[in-house]
Formats: C-alpha cells, structure tokens, sequence
C-alpha cells in the first residue's frame, strides 16, 4: 500500500476517495467485502493448489524412476528426496509467513530459486491459507485499514476556532 498524494485521490467517477484496496491474486478487490464469488474463489484456489500440489508429486515420482532406472546409487536418491523435503519445507514456512508480513525484495529474489524447487510447499501453504481466507487477505487488510485510518486523519477538519475555545478556558 503506497501513501495516497494528491494525484491518487483524482479516480474515476463512483470511486470512493482515498486509498484503494490492492487486488489480490484470483480475489481482485473481492476481499473487502467478501463478494462477488469471494466463498466460490476460495475454495477454487484450494481445490486447485491441492491438485497442482499432487500433479507436482506425481511428476517428482516419475524423476525418481528415473533416478532408480539410471541405478545412480541410495545416496543420491537419497539426496534428492531429502533436498525436496527441505526445500518444500522452507518454501511452506516462508509463503505462510509471506501472507501476514512482506518480505524485503531482496531476500524475495535471493531466495527464488528455493521456493521453485519447493513448489509443493508453496502449494500446500496456499492450500490451507485458502480454507480460512484469501492467501494474504490479513496483510492486505491490515494495510487497506491502516492507510484509510491515515487517509481520514489528514482529511478531517477542526471545526471552530481552536483560540477561542482556550480563551472560554482562561475565564473559568
């Protein structure tokens, strides 16, 4: 959420003014209210990153036969199934913490290669982020309300004159 200037508060007619939620992936600006299909979309999101998570293991199944059939030793089967599990295990922790604070840009891009070999975290995470809420909706929620709070704060105008109150205060 960027801090709303004076060109950000010029939108389009019907739109309230102010600062404006950020869309969510597969959620849009649904999230707000909870509308136009936000119940449907959730259980679309988890339904599909469950089946792309299965698709996933059954595609990492087919490399190890093919690890078995090169014969290329326990070891490295060994080290291969266990990378996978780290690395899905780190890309679970790291998305599901991904969904209530940022992470700085540069240890998003250091940490990239990671996350794509465990894909099946990141997966599963949006999988059961999905069966309470939008994947993300906390953090973005928390920022919408913060910077309409702000928004209101700057907006609001004192009514009166703030010397004349202080002078009915003397005179008591």
């Amino acid at each position: 959420m960027s801090d709303v200037n004076e060109a950000d508060q010029v939108s389009a007619p019907g739109t309230p003014p102010g600062p404006q939620p950020e869309p969510i992936r597969f959620f849009g600006t649904t999230w707000v209210g909870h509308d136009n299909g936000y119940g449907a979309r959730r259980a679309g999101v988890a339904a599909g990153a469950l089946l792309a998570a299965a698709a996933g293991c059954f595609v990492l199944r087919f490399a190890y036969q093919g690890l078995a059939i090169a014969d290329v030793g326990k070891f490295v089967n060994l080290l291969v199934v266990v990378m996978f599990a780290i690395c899905s295990a780190i890309a679970f922790r790291r998305t599901w913490d991904g969904f209530s604070k940022r992470h700085d840009p540069q240890s998003v891009a250091s940490m990239r290669s990671l996350m794509t070999i465990g894909f099946i975290g990141v997966l599963l995470a949006y999988f059961f982020r999905a069966l309470t809420e939008a994947p993300g909706e906390k953090l973005h929620r928390e920022e919408y309300e913060t910077a309409r709070d702000q928004y209101e704060r700057r907006t609001s105008r004192r009514t009166g004159n703030p010397s004349k109150s202080s002078k009915k205060k003397r005179k008591s």
